[in-house]
Order: C-alpha cells, then sequence, then structure tokens
C-alpha cells in the first residue's frame, strides 16, 4: 500500500492521538467531546456553504495559476489542497477579528469578504495589495516569511489596551488570527512573537498551516517534533488539527478564538495539510517530492470528503450542478479582469512608501519625472 513519506501524519486508516478530526478522508463524522459541540450549528445549509467557500476558492486558484503559465501574472502562490484550512478557520472569525496573512491565504480572503480579482494585482505588479485592509479586518499579503506574526502580537496587545478583550460583549471583544506555514516556524520573528503573546496573554491565533514543505524542505528536516510543541514550550495552550477537515479547523479555531476575546490569552494550532501544487509557480516540486506521496494527500481531499459527507445527508445533484457552473463563470470573469487591469505608470513606485511626505522621495520623483520627460522630449525633436 502506498504510504506518506514525508513523517508528519499516519498513513490513510491509522490514527494519531493528537489530531483532532471531525470528518474522515471518507467522509464519515467523528465524534469528538471536546470539538463536535462546536459544530452543531452548522445544518446542511450551512455545510453547503462551507462546501461552495473551497470549490469556488479553488477555481480562482486554478485559473490564476494558469494565467500565470500564460504570462498574464508575473508569480502565483496556489493554495491548492489547503482549502479547508483556511475557509474552516477563516468561517470561525467574528466580523471585528483582524486577521494577518502571509502570502498563500486565498482562502481567509475570500471570507473576509475580499474581492478575490485584487489579489491578482500584486502578482501581475500592478499594486502592493488591491485591497483596502481595514475594509475587511484582513491585513495585505506578507512576503516575508514569518515578520507579520510580530505585527499580529503588537496589533493584538493594542487590542488588549484599548479595553477589548475580556469585555463580555460580543460586538466588542476582539482578537487577531496569524496565519503562517511550518517553514516560517524557524524563523526568529516567529519565536519573539510567540514570547510576546505568552508573557502578555495577548489575544491572538497562532495558525500553522504544516503544508509539509517549506519551498523544497520536508518538515522532518526542519523540527525533530510535532510544530505544535512549539507553542507548548513557550507556554501556550497548542492542539493539532486534521487541516483537510474543514470542520475541525472551523470548530478548533472557534474555540480558540473564543478563549482569545474573553481574556485567555493565546493559542498555537498546526494544521497538518499538504501542499498539492507548486510552492510557487517558480517552483518545481517534481525535484523533491514523489508522486507516491502526493497520491495518498490527493485521497484526504477537503472538498471530496465533505462532498461525501452532502450526499450522505441529502444534499441533491442540483447543488453541485449549479456550483459548478457557477465556478466556471468565475473562472471568466477571472480572466477577462486579469488582462483587463491596467500597466500602470512607472511614477507609481513612489506613492505609498510612507505615511506622510519625505524629502528623499520627493527629490527622486523630481528626479525621476525630469528623466522621464527627457526622453519625450527627444521623440518630438526627431
Amino acid at each position: 500500500m502506498t504510504t506518506d513519506t514525508t513523517g508528519a501524519i499516519p498513513p490513510v486508516g491509522e490514527t494519531d492521538d493528537d489530531l483532532i478530526q471531525l470528518l474522515t478522508p471518507e467522509g464519515e463524522r467523528v465524534h469528538h467531546e471536546a470539538y463536535t459541540p462546536r459544530i452543531e450549528d452548522l445544518d446542511r445549509a450551512a455545510l453547503e456553504g462551507l462546501y461552495r467557500d473551497m470549490v469556488l476558492v479553488r477555481r480562482f486558484d486554478t485559473e490564476a495559476t494558469s494565467l500565470q503559465r500564460h504570462g498574464e501574472l508575473g508569480l502565483w502562490p496556489p493554495c491548492l489542497g489547503q482549502e479547508a484550512a483556511q475557509i474552516g478557520s477563516g468561517r470561525a472569525l467574528a466580523r471585528q477579528d483582524y486577521a494577518f496573512p502571509s502570502y498563500r491565504e486565498l482562502g481567509v480572503a475570500w471570507t473576509r469578504g475580499v474581492d478575490l480579482r485584487k489579489v491578482l494585482h500584486q502578482f501581475r505588479g500592478e499594486d502592493h495589495g488591491g485591497w483596502d485592509p481595514y475594509e475587511h479586518n484582513f491585513h495585505l499579503y506578507t512576503l516575508v516569511i514569518g515578520s507579520h506574526a510580530l505585527h499580529a502580537t503588537g496589533y493584538a496587545m493594542g487590542i488588549q489596551r484599548d479595553g477589548d478583550v475580556g469585555t463580555g460583549d460580543p460586538d466588542r471583544d476582539r482578537a487577531v488570527v496569524a496565519y503562517f506555514g511550518d517553514g516560517a516556524t524557524a524563523q526568529g520573528d516567529l519565536n519573539e512573537a510567540l514570547t510576546f503573546a505568552a508573557v502578555n496573554d495577548s489575544p491572538v491565533v497562532f495558525f500553522c498551516q504544516n503544508n509539509h514543505w517549506a519551498i523544497s524542505e520536508p518538515t522532518t528536516r526542519q523540527s525533530r517534533v510535532p510544530l505544535f510543541h512549539r507553542g507548548r514550550g513557550f507556554g501556550i495552550p497548542s492542539v493539532r488539527v486534521d487541516g483537510n477537515d474543514v470542520l475541525a479547523c472551523y470548530a478548533v479555531t472557534t474555540e480558540a478564538l473564543e478563549r482569545a476575546r474573553s481574556g485567555g490569552g493565546p493559542t498555537f494550532v498546526e494544521a497538518v495539510t499538504y501542499r498539492m501544487g507548486a510552492h510557487t509557480t517558480s517552483d518545481d516540486p517534481t525535484r523533491y517530492r514523489t508522486k507516491a506521496d502526493e497520491e495518498v494527500w490527493r485521497r484526504r481531499d477537503p472538498i471530496d470528503r465533505l462532498e461525501v459527507l452532502l450526499r450522505a445527508e441529502g444534499t441533491g445533484e442540483e447543488f453541485f450542478t449549479a456550483l459548478e457552473s457557477e465556478a466556471e463563470e468565475l473562472g471568466e470573469d477571472v480572466r477577462s479582469y486579469c488582462r483587463a487591469i491596467p500597466v500602470p505608470p512607472a511614477s507609481r513606485m513612489f506613492e505609498n512608501v510612507y505615511a506622510t511626505e519625505h524629502a528623499l522621495v520627493r527629490a527622486e520623483r523630481e528626479w525621476f519625472t525630469e528623466y522621464s520627460e527627457g526622453f519625450l522630449t527627444e521623440e518630438v525633436a526627431r
């Protein structure tokens, strides 16, 4: 039988006592005394909503990958296979909570109401980030590995000082989630963030998507212990969840966020998942992983297992047919939108560098303007 050689979780059919799972790869519900009550409010319509989220996010992701291959985007970081971790945790967030993503959290952006087409601007080289982070309580993508964990912790400490933690008012109490991958756990910034969060009991959830690969470096060469033990080393409650189980990710994140908002401090969540695509479109995963491993994880697909559950609980074929049509329409819209993004003027590089006017930037802008206009003068002279 084909087995997973990455060493992160046991093969299909075997159990991991530390792994929180509410939905098996075969689509069967699993009862968990602590976490099953967290999903009791999810009726079939809500489950269909989670399924729709994952399908449409995957369709967008697939389309963006194709656009990059056709030269329409400079780069794209696929999230293929990680939809459950992102949708489950993202749907657990309250309106007033704030999320700090790295650069692959397409599903979380979707749950925060971001128009995903605006994400394309950054990877087309047209903008630093096409959405308003304060409108959606979803920060701009962070390309520097792990640095945003400090930003998230600082923001969470600010929430404490604003008195928006532990008031008992569900519309006021807030929390923060920092998303990062397994590779970021080796970065100093993340470990410093864990220290500050622990000693200050800050309302922040550290959500690690362990997708097995820090570009080409497997998790087994990044840590000698499961990654959720890292949080315990800082005195932070830590949990390991099946990252391909959208129900478990929702339940675990819901519990962690409720504790954070009430003043219970930080939580470290390791969502064990798998990056089915490349690290980015500049990467070739065939150079460092096997088809056998990919096949094992393909059988744990987060969308497939929820589809099995929905069909078993009465969702009709018309739902899936309509969703397939919606996904195709989304793909067509993404293609048209991306190709219509205008080429920005080169002078845009001087905007949004500092919050206020800066003498050096002003001088460089003036020089660049004079330099550029010189070409126009020469053209007219010819």
